[in-house]
């Protein structure tokens, strides 16, 4: 489909980043946020020239800085020869615009960045989709912006944006709502076979973990020294969009299936969470998560806090939940990793690059699927044969006897079939 709105081709080689902050104790916080920035800049392919944490009293609407701060950052711009200008918060429509103007450069958000770093990385038909409308939603309140080189080329400046420029910038967005609607549609067609895959996959009773965390935390490395398959594996944020699904047997011969998902990151856009609710929603799904956290980190509690409030907005509150500290083999602070023990129970220190404690992350998962299940004895009249027909086909019998009206059945049972066996109990074992 041909782009609405055509901009100039541009290349960018490098950026210089900036952060806001409004109050002295908030510095700290600012430059941490930048350096998450810097892993985005760099996944996304650019050099960052600085970055720069910015003190002001009061935001500025037309430009969010004031004049002196945007003279010297104008100063910094030409001195570096900077391509692009990524400001760590968000920026609206007309900030973005006055900002173009006085910097003379490109400028973007971090929810910008966001959304082009996904649209690299994605694989899926899905992802695809829901990148596509994410950026379509971005570029709806900015259609003015991205016109504004035509104004430029027109006699007198502003003319074309007061005549032409306005109805094609009504055209353009007329096109775009009209984009929203498809892309919505057809998002929903494919979330609808996904459940037809989910609902199969639920009958087949096969246990699911769902490994959660930080982007680049060590997901997909853990995901690949499990079970020994080819998955992407990249020091990069946001190395996995896509859900990828591997089996994985476990020493007790019961097959697991392990679930990778997207990595969670702080100041997210609430948009895009809702985008990507595709791929999180797996975790909502599962059976029980493994939340990896990058103990190397000094952030680790910050990272992984941020990864459980996502996972209460998704509803997974309350799931089943291991918890890995990974890269131990880099971690040096041990005041660190006794923190991390003592607010996050059933844990376990694992290095997925180096394969250790794999052993006491295995006996944690047995011990979850375990409790996924029951024994019981049960006494089904023959009335309900169907029922005994499920136990079947979706437990595990480990005795049965036939009497004249009823069926005697020691089974173990998936915990969706608690309810239907309740009032055929006899005894739990």
């Amino acid at each position: 489909m041909v782009e609405l709105v055509e901009q100039e081709a541009r290349v960018f080689e490098n950026a210089l980043l900036i952060g806001i902050y409004t109050k002295s104790n908030e510095k700290d916080a600012c430059v941490d946020s930048l350096e998450e920035l810097v892993g985005l800049t760099t996944t996304y392919g650019l050099e960052v020239i600085d970055q720069v944490p910015c003190y002001i009293r009061k935001f500025s609407p037309a430009t969010l800085l004031g004049k002196g701060k945007l003279q010297e950052l104008s100063g910094l711009i030409q001195e570096y020869g900077v391509d692009l200008v990524i400001f760590d918060d968000e920026i609206t429509p007309h900030q973005q615009r006055n900002l173009e103007k006085e910097f003379k450069k490109p400028v973007m958000d971090r929810t910008e960045l966001i959304i082009e770093v996904f649209a690299q990385r994605a694989q899926t038909k899905e992802a695809s989709l829901q990148i596509e409308l994410a950026k379509v939603r971005y570029q709806l309140p900015r259609l003015k912006r991205l016109w504004t080189h035509l104004s430029r080329q027109s006699a007198g400046g502003g003319g074309f944006l007061k005549g032409e420029g306005e109805k094609q910038i009504e055209l353009d967005r007329r096109m775009l709502q009209h984009r929203v609607t498809r892309l919505q549609k057809e998002i929903a067609e494919v979330r609808a076979k996904r459940a037809v895959q989910r609902s199969s996959r639920l009958r087949t009773q096969i246990p699911t973990f769902a490994i959660v965390g930080y982007t680049n935390a060590g997901k997909s490395t853990l995901m690949r020294a499990l079970t020994k398959a080819e998955v992407l594996v990249e020091d990069k944020l946001f190395a996995t969009l896509d859900t990828t699904t591997r089996k994985y047997i476990l020493p007790n011969k019961q097959t697991i299936l392990l679930i990778d998902t997207v990595g969670f990151i702080r100041k997210i856009p609430t948009t895009l969470i809702s985008a990507f609710k595709s791929t999180l929603e797996e975790a909502v799904f599962t059976d029980i998560l493994i939340h990896l956290i990058d103990a190397s980190s000094r952030h680790a509690i910050e990272q992984a806090e941020a990864t459980l409030q996502v996972l209460e907005e998704l509803g997974a509150k309350g799931r089943p939940c291991i918890t890995a500290l990974n890269k131990i083999d880099q971690c040096t602070d041990q005041g660190m990793l006794r923190k991390l023990r003592i607010k996050y129970p059933k844990t376990v220190a694992i290095s997925a690059i180096e394969g250790r404690g794999f052993d006491q992350l295995v006996e944690l998962m047995l011990k979850e699927v375990a409790a996924l299940r029951k024994v019981v004895k049960l006494r089904i009249p023959q009335s309900h044969y169907a029922l005994v027909s499920e136990l079947m086909n979706s437990g595990r019998v480990i005795e049965i006897e036939y009497e004249a009206n009823d069926v005697l059945m020691e089974v173990e049972i998936p915990a969706q079939l608690e309810n239907k066996v309740q009032m055929f109990v006899q005894e739990v074992l």
